[in-house]
């Protein structure tokens, strides 16, 4: 093979190599169907449980099919900015811009090492979440707080609703904290680990004490004393790392796949 030959060869090898991982670009019509409906949903002002216009209402404003609208909503589905609820229509999941998600297909099995990275994972930031929220806390959202610990109240002895409760009271704790990419990691611990928050809510034993501490950090929240929030929030955290440590699994097996 003469050199220019082979410079040819060698051209034309890098030639494809550039062809292969050159950006895509183009998108296809159901995504940017999706992304006008999240436009549209931020531009009228659609809160979390609004419902949308109807599926033939979304295709005659856009000008396209029933087919792309409903391609469209199944994209806005999947990372969580609408609920499809069939019969009764399209709501709004999340109104504000999707920063960061979970991973729909995480499946990874529950070790003691997990328990403890996830508890490691949540301090600093719901600490953080804690302090911002005690500068931005709002009366409606103390309100919701103390509407969620009411209901908290009447499930303590019904650990699956118990463990909604709970995650519903942390994850507004990180809505009133204004920050919405603290809010949105939150959230994804949250999604890929519900099942874990549930065997840490049986480990940690005292559904009485967690309600007590709740009822102290929103306490603390409403007097706006940011280092008291984060002191409580980081011993409310601590002290279930410290129950997952004493954790025997042999002496207090959980319903769920769990290991030491």
């Amino acid at each position: 093979m003469t050199k220019s030959v082979a410079r040819q060869a060698e051209a034309d090898e890098a030639s494809r190599v550039r062809q292969a991982f050159r950006p895509v670009l183009k998108q296809s019509l159901s995504d940017r169907l999706a992304r006008r409906i999240r436009n549209m949903i931020r531009s009228g002002n659609y809160r979390e449980g609004d419902r949308l216009p109807a599926i033939t209402e979304m295709a005659r404003r856009f000008g396209v099919g029933h087919p792309s609208v409903r391609e469209a909503l199944k994209k806005l589905e999947t990372i969580g900015v609408v609920d499809i609820r069939h019969g009764a229509g399209v709501f709004v999941s999340r109104s504000q811009e999707v920063l960061v998600m979970a991973s729909p297909d995480y499946a990874g099995t529950v070790t003691r090492k997990l328990l403890l990275d996830l508890i490691q994972a949540r301090m600093p930031l719901e600490v953080e979440s804690i302090t911002c929220a005690a500068r931005h806390v709002t009366p409606e959202f103390l309100a919701r707080l103390r509407e969620l610990l009411a209901v908290a109240a009447q499930h303590l002895n019904d650990d699956e609703q118990l463990n909604i409760d709970a995650m519903g009271f942390h994850r507004e704790i990180a809505l009133a904290s204004d920050n919405a990419v603290l809010a949105q990691v939150i959230d994804v611990l949250q999604a890929l680990f519900t099942d874990e928050q549930q065997m840490i809510l049986d480990i940690q034993g005292s559904r009485e004490e967690d309600q007590r501490e709740h009822q102290g950090l929103v306490q603390a929240l409403e007097a706006r004393d940011e280092a008291l929030c984060a002191r409580l929030m980081r011993e409310h955290l601590d002290r279930v790392r410290q129950a997952i440590v004493r954790w025997n699994p042999a002496e207090h097996p959980l319903a769920g796949p769990a290991g030491s």
